[in-house]
């Protein structure tokens, strides 16, 4: 009996790890992109995407963190699996999860252009794309795209469990970032009210997503732990 029990406890203790990576992703990524805000010399947070962060000589301090990140949110996406392993959501949630995952290693590798004068040295007008840049821009859409699915397949799980607060904060978070991603695609004209409101709500959104995430990750490793 005592076999079959450390036997059974064994899988749920795995699968807890694997989801504990994804609750410590969102909060490595916004610590220290915010102290990348704080002290990389030249960032404006009303003016320059976080991507661009990769460049500079310390460029590969944010390089590092989107793969390592990433890394985190493929093995979460496992744990995501064993633990929701029957119903609605329980094969496309965990798949969503990892292709945001992988969006966010490949945008690692793929460091996006300097513009809009940063890093320091760059010009004020420089938004030139270069192949890289245009990987580093797929490697966002496909990855965002797997998020914002995820939310939704999620929000459906949690509304057949009748947790309706977390299917409503699922929706919500999709809808937002889906709205937010948007509106940085289409881009503005730097420097613009217009522009400062879409990166600031981009950010936002951004910090949102990754909050989501952590918390669906808790909730989960609270399901499999009871």
């Amino acid at each position: 009996m005592a076999t079959a029990v450390r036997l059974s406890a064994r899988p749920a203790t795995h699968t807890s790890a694997l989801l504990a990576c994804g609750i410590l992703a969102g909060p490595i990524y916004v610590i220290v992109g915010a102290l990348e805000m704080l002290f990389r010399p030249g960032f404006d947070p009303l003016r320059h995407d976080l991507s661009l962060m990769a460049n500079g000589d310390f460029g590969w301090i944010h390089t590092s963190l989107l793969i390592l990140t990433g890394l985190l949110v493929i093995a979460s996406s496992i744990g995501m699996r064993a633990a929701m392993h029957d119903g609605p959501g329980s094969v496309w949630a965990p798949r969503a999860i990892a292709l945001y995952g992988l969006g966010l290693v490949a945008a690692g590798f793929f460091a996006a252009d300097p513009a809009y004068g940063f890093p320091p040295g760059t010009p004020a007008d420089a938004h030139a794309v270069s192949w890289h840049g245009l990987l580093h821009i797929l490697a966002g859409v496909i990855g965002f795209a797997g998020f914002i699915a995820a939310c939704f397949v999620v929000a459906r799980r949690f509304s057949w469990r009748e947790q309706t607060g977390w299917a409503l904060f699922s929706r919500v978070t999709g809808v937002l970032f889906t709205a937010a991603f948007i509106g940085i695609a289409m881009g503005s004209q730097q420097g613009g009210v217009v522009s400062t409101i879409v990166i600031l709500a981009f950010t936002a959104a951004v910090v949102l997503a990754w909050a989501w995430l952590s918390l669906v990750q808790l909730q989960l490793g609270e399901e499999v732990a009871s």
